[in-house]
């Protein structure tokens, strides 16, 4: 923490102290010794619209900041040894040259890197890592209506969200307006705690019913009438459904690339420049 203080102070001291020095034709708004802060450097700090306290506060703030940035910095400088300016002063160079690299090479992975990952490709890398995707919670892939008390058509409901064929989907979407929540999309896995949370009448002695595969259920409380249908579940400790830590494994591949290429960059960069005569190496 002491170290990464140091090199911000010293890279201020490198550009502000160059960067504040009096001029005849700017005007000045504060000095500390030799080094002054215009009007000029802050043009910029105070957002449109700002009332003339407010302006004068972000302005104040500032100008206290500058100043106690540039103290402490000649502070440092008579107290510090050479040997540990120094020291700071190589830091600060490689700072400097790491921030430009990262930036340099970002930019190259950017434009070069493949962000599509092939379903074969994240089969493999699943099969190949499947112990680091042991579930910690139960999940289920299933729809639910929920509707008003003793609805008039219930039973040409809960045919059709039984059999659940798409004439039925359908049907269902078509007459969406009469349920008071629903969700028919049974292709997503869900945490059972998230549906506990998102289904009132799901409790600690039924949720359970929940996590038994194709299993219906209808339940009601003094508001609402619930059904519910249960495509598959995956039990705490069972593998992850692929397609439930896809997206992961996505990033988990793409990034992989990532580190490949930065090294083939780096790679290729010191062979080109070995290649040009830009870098020897002398015995």
């Amino acid at each position: 923490m002491k170290h990464t203080l140091y090199i911000v102070l010293f890279s201020l001291l490198f550009t502000s102290c160059d960067f504040f020095k009096s001029s005849d034709d700017l005007e000045p708004v504060a000095r500390v010794n030799d080094n002054y802060l215009y009007k000029e450097d802050i043009k910029g700090i105070v957002p449109k619209g700002a009332s003339k306290e407010d302006s004068t506060l972000l302005v104040n703030a500032y100008v206290e900041r500058w100043a106690r940035q540039l103290l402490l910095m000649e502070g440092a400088l008579v107290n510090l040894s050479e040997e540990k300016q120094n020291e700071f002063l190589k830091l600060v160079d490689q700072y400097k040259n790491d921030l430009y690299a990262k930036a340099y090479l970002e930019g190259l992975v950017k434009k070069n890197i493949d962000t599509i990952v092939k379903q074969e490709e994240a089969q493999l890398f699943y099969e190949a890592n499947k112990e680091s995707f042991k579930l910690n919670d139960d999940l289920v892939q299933f729809r639910y209506i929920s509707l008003p008390l003793n609805p008039i058509n219930l039973d040409t409901i809960k045919n059709r969200f039984k059999r659940f064929e798409a004439k039925d989907r359908a049907y269902l979407d078509s007459i969406s307006v009469q349920f008071r929540s629903y969700s028919l999309n049974d292709s997503i896995w869900i945490k059972l705690n998230r549906v506990a949370e998102k289904i009132p009448i799901i409790n600690g002695s039924n949720k359970n019913q929940l996590l038994k595969k194709t299993n219906f259920l209808q339940l009601k409380d003094s508001l609402n009438l619930y059904l519910m249908q249960v495509n598959d579940v995956r039990l705490q400790n069972d593998y992850a459904p692929l397609d439930y830590v896809n997206t992961s494994i996505n990033k988990i591949v793409i990034n992989k690339r990532k580190l490949e290429l930065i090294k083939q960059l780096e790679n290729d960069i010191t062979k080109d420049a070995i290649k040009n005569n830009k870098f020897q190496i002398y015995n």
